[in-house]
């Protein structure tokens, strides 16, 4: 009777916390949504303190920096905004950060952390102000729906790489992998098996198949078992704490541009994110977000944090669409996802055996439920058409989020000028197209690595 009592409290407590039933979920949904998104990404364990090492940077201090960023950025996302949205350490930031900063212009790896910091602290005060909310309402619809599309093919594309279905080209840029490599018939399982599921309406497909693959690769040895099951979470010492000791290397001139980099990258890349991911859980309404502020928020106070403790930039990750994909509606998908972090920190080798080629039949799968918002965009009117379609193809294309929102906004105000619907643009708009001229030219006289 004890027991039962129990359950029903926490099921109670649950529901008014989350309102589960008004976002018809469940608590079982909930928990499955977020053991699928946190399946999805969990590679940035690895892969965050493999680029930001490359830089110097302690790779055992960054492994546990990522996740202890992770658990906070789903925990805020979970309880200030309600939304089945995983926070983590940036990949484009992380590697524009080594690259671009670090190697290519030759900053040292503490004095770019204390840009990374003040660009938090803009970006927390922006969040808090309400610029960011203000300026994703004044998107047109249009172009949030070619944001959704355009993340859902760029996480295919990111799907189709990671499985080997995709590889490098030097005459085409990319071509059809080898079908010799064994682990590229995982993905290939791994997407029939999901895909197949699905068409039968069964629930939790994508994270059957995941399991599903993951098994295949360990019983047939394509996968390597871990050597251990339990290990200790590595000191953060050695990057704590640095960004705000080198605070005054931020005066140099050389920062200024590094700091308004991550800003705006940041800014949009978590922008069309959520924009995107909110489109796929139907939560978007009449063009707005639900408490976009608490969002933002979150995502902010998350990268301020993270840049006192050592890593680049956190952000909402498009992998989260996975989760929403098998139900996740509410901030119990984003708690799961962050306690499911907690336990990450000590067991560790574990997360070894969710490879690229595990998690790419999910992001590929999912990559086809996101391009669904092409039906809805308005391809009959050509001056929406470009920018609709320069958003979809430039996120792929350039490997890059930021860039493909870019396009769209660098050429929807001109095109609907030149229809003769100059009153349909508002002031935010070409604000905005001032922007990204300046975002991109910086970028452009920026040292290529």
């Amino acid at each position: 009777m004890l027991k039962v009592n129990r359950a029903t409290a926490t099921t109670g407590f649950l529901e008014r916390t989350f309102h589960l039933s008004e976002q018809h979920t469940t608590v079982r949904q909930e928990l499955l949504a977020g053991l699928t998104t946190f399946v999805s990404m969990a590679y940035i364990l690895f892969v965050n303190p493999s680029i930001l090492g490359a830089a110097g940077m302690d790779k055992g201090a960054v492994f546990t920096v990522t996740a202890l960023s992770a658990i906070l950025g789903c925990l805020l996302m979970a309880f200030l905004a309600n939304y089945p949205i995983a926070i983590a350490p940036g990949l484009g930031d992380n590697a524009f950060f080594t690259y671009s900063v670090v190697l290519g212009m030759g900053i040292p790896w503490e004095k770019a952390m204390a840009g990374v910091f003040v660009a938090a602290v803009l970006f927390t005060l922006l969040s808090f102000l309400k610029v960011r909310e203000v300026v994703i309402d004044a998107i047109p619809s249009d172009l949030k729906l070619a944001m959704a599309a355009g993340i859902g093919i760029f996480i295919a594309f990111v799907g189709l790489q990671g499985g080997g279905l995709i590889v490098a080209s030097k005459t085409s840029l990319v071509e059809i992998g080898s079908f010799t490599v064994p682990t590229t018939w995982l993905t290939i399982f791994g997407i029939f098996v999901i895909a197949i599921l699905m068409a039968m309406r069964v629930p939790g497909s994508i994270f059957i198949g995941l399991v599903a693959s993951t098994i295949l690769g360990l019983v047939t040895g394509l996968i390597k078992a871990p050597s251990s099951l339990i290990s200790m979470a590595p000191s953060m010492g050695p990057t704590f704490g640095v960004s705000l000791k080198n605070l005054p290397s931020v005066a140099d001139p050389q920062m200024w541009a590094v700091v308004l980099i991550f800003l705006l990258v940041a800014f949009f890349d978590t922008a069309g994110t959520l924009i995107g991911l909110a489109q796929q859980a139907g939560i978007m309404k009449n063009n707005k977000m639900p408490r976009i502020g608490r969002a933002l928020m979150s995502d902010s106070l998350s990268m301020l944090a993270g840049s006192v403790m050592g890593t680049t930039p956190t952000a909402a990750y498009v992998e989260s669409s996975a989760g929403i994909a098998v139900g996740g509606r509410t901030g119990l998908t984003a708690l799961t996802t962050g306690v499911l972090f907690v336990f990450s920190l000590m067991f560790s080798p574990l997360l070894t055996v969710v490879t690229s080629q595990v998690t790419a039949p999910a992001l590929i799968i999912v990559g086809v439920l996101m391009a669904s918002a092409l039906k809805n965009i308005h391809w009959d009117q050509f001056e929406v058409a470009v920018p609709a379609f320069l958003t979809i193809v430039g996120m792929p294309l350039t490997y890059n989020i930021s860039y493909g929102i870019a396009f769209g906004f660098l050429t929807y105000p001109i095109l609907m000028t030149a229809a003769g619907r100059r009153k349909e643009v508002n002031g935010v708009m070409w604000g905005l197209l001032i922007v990204f001229i300046v975002l991109l030219y910086i970028l452009n006289i920026l040292p290529k690595s």
